[in-house]
C-alpha cells in the first residue's frame, strides 16, 4: 500500500452520510488518504441539509456530487485501497467488484436525510450524525496503518464500525 490510501465511502443514495465522510476524511487525512462516495442508488443530488451543515462548518462543497458506485468499479477508477458502507442498507447490498480487492467495513449510521420532522430537528440530527461520523475517522486516522498487516489492519477498520460512536 501507498503512503496515500483511497476510501470509498458507500450509502444507498449518496447525499447525505457518505458525502459527509468522504468531506471529513479529506480534510482530517492531510493527505494520508484521499476519499470518495458514491451510492447504489444515487439520489442524484446532495441533501441541502448536509451542504448547510458542511457548509457551516467551514468545509468545502463546491464539486460534491452524488454518484453512483459503478463509477468507481470501472477501468480506470481510482483503485480503492478500503471501502466502507456508511448505511445498513448498502451494507446488504450486493456490491460491485472492487479492482485490488480493497478492505472493507461497515460503519452503520443513522440516517439524517430520511427524518420526518421540523428542520430545526433535522439540522441537530444531521450535526449528531457528523459528529459520529468524524469520531469514527479519527480512530481510523489514529491507526498506525504502515505497521499493520492487511489482515489486522481490516480487523481495526471492521472494529471501530462496532465501536460506539
Amino acid at each position: 500500500m501507498s503512503n496515500t490510501y483511497n476510501i470509498l465511502f458507500l450509502c444507498t443514495g449518496n447525499s447525505a452520510r457518505s458525502i459527509m465522510a468522504e468531506v471529513l476524511m479529506n480534510h482530517l487525512a492531510r493527505g494520508r488518504f484521499h476519499a470518495f462516495s458514491a451510492g447504489s442508488h444515487p439520489a442524484g443530488a446532495v441533501n441541502p441539509f448536509a451542504l448547510e451543515l458542511l457548509d457551516h462548518k467551514g468545509l468545502p462543497t463546491a464539486n460534491l456530487r452524488s454518484k453512483n458506485w459503478d463509477e468507481f468499479a470501472e477501468p480506470g477508477a481510482p483503485k480503492m485501497d478500503f471501502v466502507i458502507t456508511v448505511c445498513d442498507r448498502a451494507a446488504g447490498e450486493v456490491c460491485p467488484v472492487w479492482p485490488g480487492q480493497p478492505m472493507t467495513a461497515h460503519w452503520g449510521f443513522e440516517d439524517p436525510a430520511a427524518f420526518q420532522g421540523p428542520d430545526g430537528a433535522k439540522r441537530k440530527l444531521f450535526e449528531k450524525v457528523f459528529i459520529e461520523i468524524a469520531r469514527r475517522i479519527e480512530l481510523l486516522l489514529a491507526l498506525p496503518l504502515e505497521k499493520l498487516d492487511r489482515l489486522a489492519l481490516e480487523k481495526k477498520v471492521r472494529e471501530i464500525g462496532r465501536a460506539q460512536p
